[in-house]
């Protein structure tokens, strides 16, 4: 019979290889040169875009949940694999006590053909003692006999039991693993056509206006929030190099082209435009005089002069502009203008939304 021991050190390899597709899709950790001093997009690929987005988080959690029951399953199968090996060790000790069995059988005369017995008996007493011990040892071996034969067709059925967890485990991490590719590679060159309209509006320096997307209710604690969703903090405010002429005037976000950029607070759209150092970019006036900018994006979902509300979508991350990589630069600043900025950390740490 097959044995699977091998594959308890396979498998654990293959959900570390898994657990790699949980995270967001194809994240790019990049900053952008801003010696800071949007082009628009067709509503179907920006909304195709949040579309994948959505159907990547369905996917990671049918990913999870399928994730946790490979976990049980290979538990179920390695508890199997020890059931097995159980099993094989009191089958050797069952045969070993055939062998003691057969041997003692053997020195008793236990296995004499009963006419020998009577014909070279001495007396009754003699006759009945051999007729005991012979129904004693045929009982015993019979016995023997029939524990292993049990044993040994349970361990046949548990090794086939522990072959078929085994498929079914491989088979729901390869289905998962094509579920969540798929839907990545869709989206990934979703991103690039954003961003490639973006980067000729930004070229042509014009704004073709704001593009819908629907967003999907979901309240937001507290009066302020985080500009993005999920993140990576990378070039923090004040940062040098040779990227910028001074110093570093927001706080970078390292997100993928496309993600939903929210408004930090309630507010009045200051201005949207294309061109420049900044690329695409947003500037909300809130109602207590501070101003944020949202730069670099791949698209903008609002208009210049509009109202919008804490949370609320205003447009897609991307690379536009003065940028190394996709990421979203985020400023607070005392005036519209460049030059004002404030340090965003501790100002939305003061309002209630920290970064993480």
């Amino acid at each position: 019979m097959r044995s699977y021991r091998g594959r308890l050190q396979v498998v654990p390899a293959l959900l570390c290889a898994l657990a790699l597709l949980v995270a967001r899709p194809a994240e790019a950790v990049a900053d952008d040169s801003d010696t800071h001093g949007g082009s628009g997009s067709g509503r179907g690929l920006s909304a195709q875009v949040v579309k994948l987005y959505e159907e990547v988080a369905r996917a990671t959690k049918r990913y999870e949940a399928g994730r946790q029951e490979a976990e049980e399953q290979r538990a179920h199968a390695q508890r199997i694999e020890k059931l097995l090996d159980r099993e094989r060790r009191e089958i050797g000790a069952l045969r070993e006590d055939l062998g003691r069995i057969a041997r003692a059988q053997y020195r008793t005369s236990g296995g004499m053909p009963l006419t020998a017995q009577l014909i070279l008996a001495s007396s009754p007493e003699q006759l009945m003692r051999g007729q005991r011990v012979f129904s004693q040892t045929n009982l015993a071996v019979n016995n023997a006999i029939e524990k292993s034969r049990r044993a040994e067709n349970r361990l046949a059925k548990d090794e086939a039991k522990a072959e078929a967890a085994w498929q079914v485990l491989e088979k729901r991490n390869t289905e998962l693993a094509e579920l969540k590719s798929g839907i990545e590679e869709k989206l990934e060159e979703a991103r690039w056509e954003l961003q490639g309209q973006a980067d000729a509006s930004v070229a042509a320096g014009s704004c073709p206006g704001a593009v819908r997307l629907d967003q999907e209710d979901k309240e937001v604690d507290g009066a302020w929030t985080t500009p993005v969703e999920s993140y990576e903090l990378s070039a923090s405010f004040g940062s040098g190099g040779s990227r910028w002429a001074n110093r570093h005037t927001g706080q970078d976000f390292a997100v993928p082209i496309g993600t939903p950029v929210r408004a930090a607070g309630d507010g009045r759209v200051a201005r949207v435009s294309c061109g420049g150092a900044f690329g695409m970019e947003v500037v909300v006036q809130h109602t207590d005089g501070y101003y944020t900018q949202y730069a670099h994006l791949a698209a903008v979902a609002i208009d210049q002069g509009e109202r919008v509300n804490t949370g609320q979508w205003i447009g897609q991350s991307g690379t536009s502009g003065n940028s190394t990589g996709p990421h979203l630069h985020f400023e607070v600043r005392i005036t519209p203008e460049m030059g004002s900025a404030v340090d965003p950390v501790p100002w939305l740490a003061d309002r209630g939304a920290p970064l993480g």
